[in-house]
């Protein structure tokens, strides 16, 4: 008979009952060594080692060839016992090899003992011979499926203790180059908990491309159950800093809102006001777009932002088609802006942030000013902007390039034009148009004095 291997895999529908009955007498050992097991036990001398050893290893290849995984399970925790409480860590470690190496050695008798030495751990105060034993049980777990919940444990373990001696850069090789996604057998939160902390280690080692790149394997529906928010806000907490470190602004907006109407947050008020305040700073901060306009208008429908008036007010001017003069933009509202992390006074990235500000203000003027004029002087508008000619046109020309609305600049005349030149064919098409209405408008008031007519001419007859 073949020995069985007790970590094999049903597919995704389940086997017949004839098929589970073969299945069961193949699972029945040749032989019960319980009587046996027993008997040796009893009559090991514990204080010879060398002795005891061998003949647990002679009896340990019977039962394992005569496939009784129990007694065999019980066998190879035995060994290990006996050497660890030796404090043989040399032995037990050449031991804990060889014993994985033997043919036909059975699955769940290894991932058993595999998971009784991990006990011994906690124990273990000695630093090097813990990380030894570690490093003898990834050997005996790498490659192997049936015990790969105990490798990622074991290199998240060994991770640990790496960044606990200062070793960043050797802790973050040691756990991000387990594939720790693949493992099937490895519960799903527990999976997500490792990938953030691959995450982490990245953006500790500042490496925020990699970071990214592992934050991707995440599925964000995941995030959706309500036992894993602690997760949650950790994962959003990462892609905040990966996204504050790219400048992407209405990402780190749109991050902040998943944050805001999570649960827990929302339970506390001082928290979520934080939140908001993020939020309507992020979302002021982004390039206009599309996206950025829906999102900037359910900022401002959202009734919380009550809390914070002075914001509510500045979310307000972005979103009515007023000018707003940067000087009194900045009197107004700099104080309580710039006490915020995210414009802070002093601080490198907070400056940039504050500079933004003011190009997303002179931004929103010049889109109000090419709604309301079809042709304006470059000085007059400069002094709309509160800038000089040369910071204008600057302004001016780059939104021209991203499309945001149309104008060309005439500079021996010192004009600017927001009117689009028309073709041959759409003048011809407006001229026809026109006429075709004016038309219609003639004809209208022909039909009208004709109708009139015909009623005075009635009323004179009926006079009469």
């Amino acid at each position: 008979m073949q020995p069985y291997h007790h970590c094999c895999r049903w597919s995704k529908h389940p086997p017949s009952p004839t098929t589970s009955i073969q299945k069961m007498a193949e699972l029945k050992p040749e032989k019960d060594f319980t009587e046996e097991y027993q008997a040796l036990i009893d009559s090991l001398d514990r204080v010879k080692i060398d002795a005891s050893l061998e003949k647990l290893l002679i009896f340990e290849k019977q039962v394992r060839q005569a496939s009784d995984n129990a007694t065999n399970t019980k066998i190879l925790i035995y060994i290990a016992d006996l050497l660890y409480q030796a404090k043989d860590y040399k032995l037990l470690n050449e031991q804990l090899v060889s014993l994985s190496k033997k043919h036909g050695q059975l699955k769940q008798a290894m991932t058993s003992l595999v998971q009784h030495v991990m006990g011994y751990l906690d124990d273990i105060k000695d630093k090097k011979i813990k990380i030894d034993l570690i490093e003898t049980l990834r050997g005996i777990t790498d490659g192997k499926i049936y015990v790969e919940i105990e490798r990622a444990r074991l290199t998240r373990l060994l991770s640990n203790i790496r960044e606990e001696e200062g070793k960043i850069e050797e802790a973050k090789d040691i756990l991000c180059n387990e594939p720790v996604e693949t493992y099937a057998s490895l519960d799903q939160k527990e999976k997500v908990d490792l990938i953030l902390e691959q995450v982490r280690l990245h953006l500790l080692c500042s490496d925020y491309y990699m970071a990214s790149t592992f934050a991707k394997k995440i599925s964000v529906k995941f995030f959706e159950k309500e036992e894993v928010q602690d997760l949650k806000l950790k994962y959003y907490e990462q892609k905040i800093r990966i996204g504050l470190h790219e400048d992407a602004y209405l990402d780190v907006c749109k991050y902040y809102r998943v944050v805001y109407d999570t649960a827990s947050i929302q339970a506390d008020p001082e928290k979520w006001r934080e939140i908001l305040e993020n939020v309507v700073c992020f979302v002021l901060l982004a390039p206009y777009d599309n996206e950025q306009a829906d999102l900037l208008q359910r900022v401002n429908a959202d009734r919380k932002l009550s809390s914070l008036p002075l914001l509510q007010q500045l979310v307000k001017c972005f979103t009515i088609n007023e000018l707003m003069r940067w000087p009194r933009i900045a009197e107004i509202y700099g104080e309580v802006l710039r006490s915020t992390a995210v414009f802070a006074a002093g601080d490198e990235k907070g400056e940039k942030r504050w500079s933004e500000l003011r190009k997303r203000v002179i931004e929103h003027n010049l889109r109000v000013i090419a709604k309301y004029y079809t042709r304006i002087r470059c000085d007059r508008l400069s002094i709309l902007l509160d800038l000089s000619a040369e910071e204008t046109e600057q302004f001016l020309s780059e939104l021209i390039t991203k499309g945001h609305f149309y104008a060309r600049i005439d500079r021996p005349a010192g004009t600017v034009s927001f009117k689009k030149a028309k073709n041959v064919h759409e003048q011809l098409n407006e001229w026809s148009a026109s006429i075709t209405f004016l038309l219609n408008r003639v004809e209208k008031t022909r039909q009208l004095i004709l109708k009139e007519e015909m009623m005075y001419s009635i009323q004179q007859e009926v006079a009469k």
